[in-house]
């Protein structure tokens, strides 16, 4: 991409259809990943709360590039500076609160291993197998792979809401089994 001032690739992108001007987008992009991620080890002195910076203030801008957020093209770069630091204060606010939590709470969160469910493996496998084909995919795909009803829906050709209902009814007969089994 030519050299374009960042005053005109803002107007660029706010002219534009939203998430149209991928090449605009990109472009701001490219300029100001780096001195976030500067602006992030310098203020949260951690990389990956830096990438995390990066990450969310890109995301905060290109959102208000897009929605002609921004009023004065001509100091976007300042624009950008702000975004960062208020997004930093938000993210050392999450972290001191987690911390604070993580005192009052922490002895909480620590399992007791007696109190942990043993697992019969060969029972589950064994309920598992006796649901349906459908449902069966439901549960692992959900379980295993991690996937949202969405994704799921998507690869299996059900609706959302579907699968949903899919997921609670083999869940049902997944613990009916395994208690009846016990």
């Amino acid at each position: 991409m030519e050299a374009v001032a960042d005053a005109d690739l803002v107007r660029r992108i706010a002219s534009a259809a939203p998430g149209t001007d991928g090449d605009a987008e990109r472009e701001v992009c490219r300029r100001f990943a780096p001195r976030v991620r500067l602006y992030g080890l310098r203020h949260l002195r951690d990389g990956a709360a830096a990438d995390d910076l990066v990450q969310q203030v890109l995301v905060r801008v290109l959102e208000q590039l897009r929605a002609g957020g921004v009023r004065e093209p001509e100091r976007f770069a300042s624009f950008v500076l702000g975004t960062c630091r208020l997004t930093a204060i938000e993210i050392t606010r999450g972290e001191r609160r987690r911390a604070r939590l993580l005192e009052i709470f922490g002895a909480d969160l620590v399992p007791d291993p007696e109190a942990a469910p043993s697992v019969d493996v060969d029972r589950l496998r064994r309920c598992l197998e006796a649901l349906a084909q459908r449902e069966r995919a439901v549960v692992v795909l959900t379980f295993f792979a991690d996937r949202s009803a969405d994704e799921i829906g998507a690869e299996l050709g059900v609706l959302p809401g579907n699968v949903r209902v899919l997921r609670h009814r083999a869940l049902s007969r997944l613990a009916e089994c395994i208690e009846s089994a016990a």
